[in-house]
């Protein structure tokens, strides 16, 4: 199989991996016990941009440390609840067997990202991971994009970006690469959907059909 992009990046949550749900749950976790209170879906959607530790030091200055171990405690003992998207281990290889150079853009720090494709068994399929401990920058900034372009010395034309979030979309746009959005759980389709007229895709296969489609002459 062949495809034109040489180079691929995957978001993580909502795009690889079934993992919203246990971000919410380990935020609540949190904020029950410290906070003796429970966010609702969109409070915790509304605190995404930055990583979980500096989301946490925020909210917990003096007792980060304690409260950071906790929510990383919680998020590894439960990721049981947590799977890869059906076809999407299957897409990874199948690129992988064609010479595809696979990156990892997320706004995820590196502690649980790491946690997720490994407990996953992905991680060793990516030539590059970038985490938002990793940017000075997180999306919609480029950063990470540009990381991967520059590191593998690829053309913005010859690389995609596929993730699930309004964020993915802006960054592709600004670092001139070809974007994919992903909407088969994502908590953002409407504003994708108005992002992205074009190249939005609400299965893996079609996802897989898109990237390995013939170019036409």
């Amino acid at each position: 199989m062949k495809t034109k992009f040489k180079g691929i990046i995957f978001d993580i949550d909502g795009t690889l991996t079934f993992t919203n749900q246990l971000i919410f749950d380990s935020f609540n976790h949190i904020a029950e016990k410290y906070l003796n209170k429970k966010f609702s879906v969109q409070e915790i959607i509304a605190l995404f941009g930055p990583t979980e530790d500096v989301i946490l030091r925020q909210m917990f200055p003096d007792k980060f440390e304690e409260v950071r171990k906790d929510y990383y405690d919680y998020y590894h003992q439960n990721h049981n609840i947590a799977l890869l998207y059906d076809g999407i281990k299957e897409l990874l290889l199948d690129l992988k067997n064609s010479g595809v150079i696979l990156g990892i853009f997320t706004g995820k720090g590196k502690t649980s990202s790491l946690i997720s494709l490994n407990f996953l068994g992905i991680r060793e399929l990516f030539d590059m991971i970038v985490t938002g401990d990793d940017v000075k920058n997180h999306k919609p900034s480029p950063e990470g994009i540009i990381k991967f372009i520059e590191t593998f010395q690829l053309k913005p034309e010859e690389v995609l970006m596929v993730g699930d979030a309004p964020s993915d979309i802006k960054a592709a746009k600004q670092a001139g690469v070809k974007i994919a959005s992903v909407v088969w759980d994502s908590y953002s389709a409407l504003e994708v959907r108005k992002l992205n007229k074009e190249t939005v895709f609400e299965t893996v296969e079609d996802l897989r059909k898109f990237i390995f489609e013939k170019e036409t002459v």
